[in-house]
């Protein structure tokens, strides 16, 4: 082969390349749009309006919560080398008072569902592979 082919075949391959890649890349976007279908299939449904009130569920407990009570944070004091005391850090002390008044107020917006008992003499144990068999 000559000098003026191979760089031919050689062009040739890179385009094939780049286009195989840009199919690649289409494939890739394609199946994390499938993965995000698949994960949101099982996702119960919820109305624009029980939205609007989870959030004001949590507005109202963040709102109840005494932020100005100096016990619940732990400060960490710096010191300037001319004197200055500064407060290095501020660390929240009890963020699970936060976190279970926010869930009380929206768990107060739901009815709980029964949970069915799992019956363990029923347990699947077959391999995708033997299911499809």
């Amino acid at each position: 082969m000559t000098k003026e082919q191979l760089e031919t075949n050689m062009a040739a391959l890179k385009l094939l390349q780049s286009e195989t890649n840009d199919k690649v890349r289409s494939y890739q976007q394609q199946i994390a749009e499938l993965e995000k279908q698949i994960e949101d299939v099982n996702k119960p449904e919820i109305t624009p309006m029980m939205i609007d009130n989870i959030h004001s569920a949590v507005e109202k407990a963040v709102e109840g919560f005494d932020f100005t009570n100096n016990d619940n944070y732990e400060f960490e004091f710096g010191m300037e080398y001319d004197g200055k005391v500064y407060v290095e850090s501020v660390d929240l002390q009890c963020a699970y008072e936060l976190t279970e008044n926010i869930v009380n107020k929206v768990c107060n917006l739901f009815k709980e569902a029964d949970c069915p008992e799992d019956d363990n003499s029923q347990v699947n144990t077959q391999t995708v592979a033997e299911k499809i068999i």
